[in-house]
């Protein structure tokens, strides 16, 4: 993805937040909503992520989907968080999702014009409350970068994945906060990660590269072949759902993936597409009907 020659000073993310507070009674002054909006679109797309430098057309289009409600504490909200990431797919248009999340563990304190800082070095800073948010937003952006370059190389994202693991082990710690810790649920933050960074999930690694680059961006190139990738890794996960059952990976990878794996399959050999319908129902059960019927043609 990333080329030899590059305009110093680019940024990795083309990031769209959006603050939408229609939870919020009407008394509350909503000018700070979108100066927050503001804040959060300035940090995410206004900061250094990596070392490397991106290209324009290089840039990861990603969006944040921030819906607030309020609590009883003053300038304290709670909040769901939806993550959506795409990444280009060579010699065409078409970007495909990477991510497509949402986090229904966003507890934060924000005062209007209040500076959003983050510091990798001391994720919690002086105030857990102000400094979750920032957590939060900086972890997702480090998935978001693991995610897109574990996906052109092997193992490419691994760097972003441990600043991503540090950001959990640092994470902010007072009341309300939760999504950091293995015991606050089974698809949060924590697990995110974990999944990720276990060594005995190493295979998850190949299936992101494996549909990705071997797959998705050989479909101009040769169809056939690009096809044959991804029933391959299909069939790698299906055999580590069957190893690893419940781990949040399996649900996952399938987020926003069924329309993309239905065309891809449309298309298929009468053979590949009903293996392909086969593992579909089994592993991406949300979507199982539709995998049935549209690929029974």
């Amino acid at each position: 993805m990333l080329t030899t020659v590059h305009f110093v000073g680019a940024q990795e993310l083309n990031a769209r937040v959006t603050v939408n507070s229609s939870r919020i009674g009407s008394t509350v002054n909503k000018n700070v909503f979108q100066t927050l909006q503001t804040s959060l679109n300035t940090f995410l797309n206004n900061r250094k992520w990596t070392k490397d430098v991106f290209l324009v057309n290089e840039k990861i289009d990603c969006n944040f989907f921030l819906n607030l409600q309020s609590t009883a504490d003053a300038n304290v909200y709670s909040a769901s968080l939806t993550i959506q990431a795409a990444r280009p797919i060579f010699n065409s248009s078409y970007a495909s999702p990477i991510i497509n999340f949402q986090d229904e563990d966003v507890f934060f304190k924000y005062i209007e014009f209040q500076q959003l800082e983050f510091n990798e070095n001391r994720v919690g800073g002086t105030e857990p409350m102000s400094s979750n948010l920032t957590a939060i937003f900086a972890y997702y952006v480090n998935m978001i970068i693991a995610f897109d370059y574990a996906s052109f190389s092997p193992r490419g994202g691994d760097a972003y994945f441990l600043k991503a693991q540090n950001i959990v082990n640092n994470a902010p710690e007072t009341r309300g906060i939760s999504g950091w810790k293995a015991f606050d649920g089974k698809r949060n933050r924590y697990w995110l990660v974990e999944n990720m960074m276990n060594t005995r999930y190493a295979v998850l690694h190949d299936i992101y590269y494996g549909y990705y680059h071997l797959g998705m961006d050989k479909m101009y190139e040769d169809e056939t072949s690009a096809r044959a990738e991804v029933l391959a890794v299909l069939n790698r996960l299906n055999n580590f759902n069957a190893d690893n059952q419940n781990t949040m990976m399996n649900q996952f990878f399938f987020q926003g993936k069924s329309n993309e794996l239905i065309k891809i399959f449309s298309k298929a050999t009468q053979q590949d597409k009903i293996r392909a319908s086969d593992i579909l129902q089994k592993i991406d059960i949300t979507n199982a009907t539709r995998y049935k019927e549209e690929l029974k043609r």
